[in-house]
């Protein structure tokens, strides 16, 4: 874990000085992925700040995030916060016009993305993804335009599993490496093994082995 912890960090201090950036900025959800991918960003000891973006968020979710946010300010100088709470955006921009779940659930993530660039655009700073190798660029598992827009994406090359274990290792909270993953982005509070219909672990099994007896469903995900 030390060695891929190294790498990333490594990897972007070099980014944002060849980039001429002065800050990352990151939402912070609640889950495992923004929570490690803000604690590394918070390692280099450049200016990280922490973005809660709340759109009707469950309380749970919002619980963890708040957690997080604090821990990492309490542990490292250069991490700061913000909270811009985007339910009533979201009620103006949904109401006016004909909608459904699938609508309301992408406009969430789209409204977040352009938030976190207009605060990067303050902070002369770079949008960094969550995404990992299983989730977002092995089945393609995110928002176009939406969470699957970012400058950089520190944890692409690491599988969920990876994900979880170098969050225990960098001491992310258990409550949030013990979450079951969602996106939370729907009213009925489906998580991610609902929409995809496979758990993250049977995910990795099958793009990892074309003898997996989930294999084939893998590729029906994907496409």
């Amino acid at each position: 874990m030390n060695n891929i912890e190294d790498n990333i960090i490594r990897w972007l201090r070099e980014y944002i000085n060849n980039s001429n950036a002065k800050s990352f900025v990151i939402g912070i959800s609640g889950g495992i992925d923004s929570a490690l991918t803000s604690t590394l960003c918070a390692r280099t000891g450049i200016k990280t700040i922490l973005v809660s973006l709340p759109i009707y968020q469950n309380r749970s979710h919002l619980e963890r995030a708040n957690k997080h946010i604090n821990d990492l300010k309490n542990k490292y100088g250069n991490v700061e916060s913000l909270e811009v709470d985007l339910t009533k955006t979201f009620d103006v921009f949904s109401s006016n016009l004909k909608s459904n779940e699938l609508a309301n659930a992408n406009s969430r993530s789209r409204l977040r993305m352009t938030m976190l660039y207009h605060i990067a655009t303050i902070h002369k700073g770079l949008v960094v993804g969550t995404g990992n190798k299983v989730e977002d660029f092995g089945v393609g598992f995110y928002t176009k335009y939406g969470d699957g827009g970012v400058d950089i994406s520190p944890i692409a090359d690491c599988k969920k599993t990876q994900v979880w274990e170098l969050g225990k290792h960098l001491g992310v909270s258990q409550k949030i490496v013990d979450a079951e993953p969602t996106d939370g982005l729907w009213n009925d509070g489906r998580n991610d093994t609902d929409q995809l219909g496979m758990t993250y672990a049977e995910l990795e099994k099958a793009m990892e082995n074309k003898q997996d007896p989930n294999y084939k469903k893998y590729l029906e995900i994907r496409r």
